[in-house]
């Protein structure tokens, strides 16, 4: 792996530990949400049924959003004017500051799944280190999506804008609140390019009907492919400011 992108991935981290919003970001705002969502459902067999959606949910949308609020805080503080001004390729600095985010996201993530799982009580068939393992994928593309639209956002709130046109979409055609099959046949054809369809369809596999990694195939590939082609597309659209 390139130096230059372990350097910028090293120093994002070091950066992010010192600031006291993301750990609201990372742990407080998700603990909060997922307590409310829990306690919304006394019935556990009833949060046990909708717990891969919601946490394939939670996991793009918490790491969307930490993502592209700390990646536009580095453009507008002038990092990435200088970044952009040194012998970096664009490619390292994505791949840096995925490294960087990446790492965050994961342990929101953790938190997320394993607060869900124990605190709640939720029974699943799955082995949980593959629930794991998937979720890895899915803050991927979650991470590099948040990199690319970040790139696009003056400011925090346009940011948070994003949210009702990219996020929003998705949640309610992956299959969260009502199933695929049952969609008019234009919103089928919508929800099969969304990658959030994809992250509900193999979780759902693993957690409700034990199924494994390899059953999953398909759905891995299409979310690692995603992952591969929002990092290149932010690469190509990586901008210096904020104002840019």
């Amino acid at each position: 792996m390139n130096n230059n992108a372990l350097t910028i991935a090293g120093r994002l981290i070091s950066q992010l530990v010192r600031d006291r919003r993301t750990l609201g970001l990372i742990v407080i705002v998700p603990l909060v949400v997922m307590t409310l969502i829990g306690l919304s459902f006394p019935e556990g067999d009833t949060l046990s049924k909708i717990a891969p959606a919601l946490l394939a949910t939670m996991a793009l949308f918490f790491s969307f959003l930490l993502t592209g609020i700390s990646f536009l805080r580095e453009r507008s503080q002038g990092t990435m004017e200088r970044l952009m001004a040194s012998p970096v390729s664009r490619l390292d600095i994505v791949v840096g500051y995925l490294l960087g985010f990446f790492l965050f996201a994961l342990t929101q993530t953790l938190i997320i799944v394993l607060f869900t799982i124990y605190a709640f009580d939720i029974n699943f068939a799955g082995d949980l280190w593959q629930i794991l393992v998937f979720q890895v994928v899915v803050i991927a593309g979650s991470v590099t999506l948040g990199i690319f639209t970040s790139t696009f956002a003056r400011n925090e709130f346009q940011m948070v804008q994003f949210i009702p046109l990219i996020i929003v979409p998705q949640i309610f055609l992956s299959g969260f609140a009502l199933p695929v099959e049952q969609m008019p046949e234009f919103l089928q054809w919508l929800s099969a390019i969304m990658p959030l369809t994809y992250a509900v369809a193999g979780l759902s596999d693993i957690m409700l009907h034990g199924q494994s990694l390899l059953d999953v195939g398909f759905e891995l590939a299409v979310l690692a492919g995603f992952a591969i082609v929002t990092s290149i597309l932010a690469a190509i659209t990586l901008r210096r400011g904020a104002a840019g």
